[in-house]
């Protein structure tokens, strides 16, 4: 990975695009090397695209990957099948897997493994081209993503038609996803809606941050509810109305009880020292074809999360949060 800072000067006389702008002053920047290895664009510390007109005293701040692999290789890596028909896959995602090639992950994806399962050849990468090309290019039959360190259901398509359907039911929010984590902490109330914009926390670019009372960001809503608790832990499920990176995590934290084994949102566990993120995508219930009613998916509840119960419950009693009116935080 590498970095690159540099501030306009105050005499610059007009305003460019951005990947004009960094070709201009940079031999080792050209366009197609910005396009095809940015993973980050930001201009005064907003996400920003190619295109973003860039003007005297503005802060530019990239950060690109060299040595970007010309193909997506079919790779044969088992699957978790939790069902399949003639257009989609749909698959228990372990924890670890990246979903699609990107930087520092170019081989092991869940698009490496499909591609392998679908018997289809090796994908060219294009890096001369628009950002949103470039990118849908390594997403083949990729309809929505998990983070790598969150495992459970993601359903991908085999064709064109089937992506396009399935892309607009998530857009128009009409699939229901549904999580469970195990958190630190206890949430303000049994259950609850909760409402906020999610942006960057500019102290840490690896982090979103939730906020209330502004414009500024993704309107983000999460459901949740509180199964159980044992001692200072809770056992959480989790409907989420947006999809926004990070947003349970994020929401979570806002709650006071960010999950366990989180190494961003959380902090280090005494009682589970070497925990991994305990976030799973367990329910998803879906249109598969406009011919068909809505079906109901369900991936096992996995070993790490019955591991980590079965401890807690042999050092706390279980305990039921009362049913109050939920706090929602709006």
């Amino acid at each position: 990975m590498s970095n690159f800072h540099y501030i306009v000067p105050k005499d610059f006389p007009s305003s460019v695009r951005l990947d004009q702008y960094i070709a201009s002053i940079s031999p080792d920047m050209n366009r197609s090397k910005l396009k095809s290895g940015a993973q980050e664009l930001l201009v005064n510390g907003k996400k920003a695209k190619f295109s973003t007109k860039i003007k005297a005293s503005d802060l530019i701040d990239i950060v690109w990957e060299d040595n970007i692999p010309d193909n997506i290789e079919p790779e044969q890596i088992p699957l978790r099948i939790i069902y399949e028909n003639e257009n989609v896959t749909i698959v228990n995602k372990p924890q670890g897997m990246v979903t699609h090639p990107a930087a520092g992950n170019w081989s092991g994806t869940l698009v490496n493994a499909l591609l392998f399962h679908w018997g289809r050849s090796a994908v060219s990468q294009i890096k001369d081209a628009p950002e949103n090309d470039i990118i849908k290019r390594r997403r083949t039959g990729i309809v929505h993503r998990l983070d790598k360190d969150t495992s459970g259901l993601i359903i991908t398509a085999k064709n064109r038609e089937t992506e396009e359907y399935l892309g607009r039911q998530f857009k128009d929010r009409l699939i229901q996803k549904e999580y469970i984590c195990i958190c630190t902490g206890r949430p303000p109330a049994s259950s609850g809606d909760v409402k906020t914009q999610i942006v960057r926390d500019m102290k840490n670019r690896q982090r979103f941050k939730a906020v209330t009372g502004t414009e500024e960001g993704k309107f983000a809503r999460t459901i949740y509810h509180c199964i159980a608790c044992y001692g200072p832990y809770s056992i959480m499920r989790v409907r989420i109305k947006t999809g926004r990176t990070h947003q349970i995590r994020v929401h979570m934290r806002y709650l006071g009880c960010p999950i366990l084994g989180d190494k961003i949102y959380g902090k280090p566990n005494e009682l589970f020292p070497d925990a991994t993120l305990m976030l799973h995508s367990r329910q998803m219930i879906i249109r598969l074809s406009e011919s068909e009613k809505y079906r109901r998916f369900r991936a096992p509840v996995p070993l790490r999360f019955m591991k980590t119960v079965k401890k807690l419950r042999e050092k706390y009693p279980r305990e039921v949060m009362p049913k109050v009116k939920a706090l929602c935080r709006k």
